[in-house]
């Protein structure tokens, strides 16, 4: 059986520079910002047009504002920021999830969202300092945050995570449906990187612990961020030996099946099956195992949870 090749996945695109070195100064940030392309997000959701991102120059939005407005970085001389407002402020606007809107948007677009909503949901979870409870502001652009009493800063944290491909001997796949889904619907198994963990080992110990078998082969295929709220995923596949041994843990997982491509094929066309979202790695990494005609025979209903 050959591995499967480095994913390319939707969410991994990035076309942006980042321009960390332009983060501290605060009078480019205020100037940049009249003709900077301005995204809006608000309680997880983007303005948008149709199934893009809204864009707007920042001087139509009045003045920079340092606790709400973040820059994203700059392409092709071009600055960008993200607005963070609270719902009620963008009421009127068409607001959509990056769920919905992913698989429509430009590579640019892709790597300002997951960006964008990345800072956002850490301002919103952060607002407090970690070590004395006081107040926090915002600093460098949006990517710090300063302690008001101690001065200590505080940075945004990612939450790595391993999503498995799990393959038998005679090329099967190995899906799982936790508890909290939808019925008939199935995906890859994964789970967060402990602390002391390598990803190796935590492949080895979520797929034990969720589907009871043992890993012979492990090879690495991608990884993309999963800003729902904070992750990183660390997308591999295995070969276990023991697919004997394959049962579901029953508390996290309620079920698990064995899956020949035909058997696939068939489940999706008899609906018993449904697969996870186009813009997650689970569902690349099934494209890519099922291999050519995946754009045709795995079409059907599907499902973020």
């Amino acid at each position: 059986m050959a591995p499967i090749k480095p994913l390319k996945l939707p969410l991994a695109a990035s076309q942006v520079d980042r321009s960390a070195h332009l983060r501290s100064d605060e009078g480019y940030l205020k100037s940049a910002w009249s003709s900077a392309l301005v995204i809006t997000f608000m309680d997880e959701k983007f303005a948008t047009s149709g199934d893009q991102l809204s864009l707007v120059a920042g001087a139509t939005l009045g003045e920079y504002q340092s606790q709400s407005d973040y820059f994203l970085g700059i392409k092709d001389e071009q600055a960008f920021f993200v607005r963070h407002l609270p719902l009620e402020e963008g009421s009127k606007l068409e607001l959509k999830t990056l769920r919905e809107i992913g698989v429509h948007l430009s590579p640019r677009d892709i790597g300002l969202s997951v960006h964008a909503q990345g800072l956002a949901n850490w301002h919103t979870k952060h607002p407090r300092c970690a070590q004395c409870g006081a107040a926090t502001t915002v600093i460098s652009g949006g990517s710090v945050r300063r302690c008001l009493i101690d001065q200590s800063e505080h940075y945004p944290r990612t939450d790595g995570a391993v999503i498995v491909l799990v393959k038998d001997d005679q090329d099967r796949v190995l899906l799982g449906r936790q508890k909290v889904w939808p019925k008939y619907r199935f995906s890859t198994f994964a789970g967060f990187v402990e602390p002391g963990e390598s990803f190796e080992h935590c492949v080895v110990r979520e797929v034990r612990e969720e589907a009871g078998v043992e890993l012979s082969q492990i090879n690495y295929l991608g990884s993309q961020p999963w800003p729902f709220p904070a992750s990183l995923m660390i997308a591999f596949e295995a070969l276990t030996n023991t697919p004997q041994l394959a049962r579901p843990d029953g508390e996290e997982i309620e079920e698990i099946r064995w899956f020949s491509r035909a058997e696939m094929k068939a489940a999706i066309l008899d609906k018993s099956l449904i697969l996870p979202l186009e813009i997650s790695v689970a569902r690349q990494m099934i494209k890519a195992w099922y291999g050519p005609g995946a754009e045709v025979d795995l079409i059907g209903s599907e499902s973020w949870r």
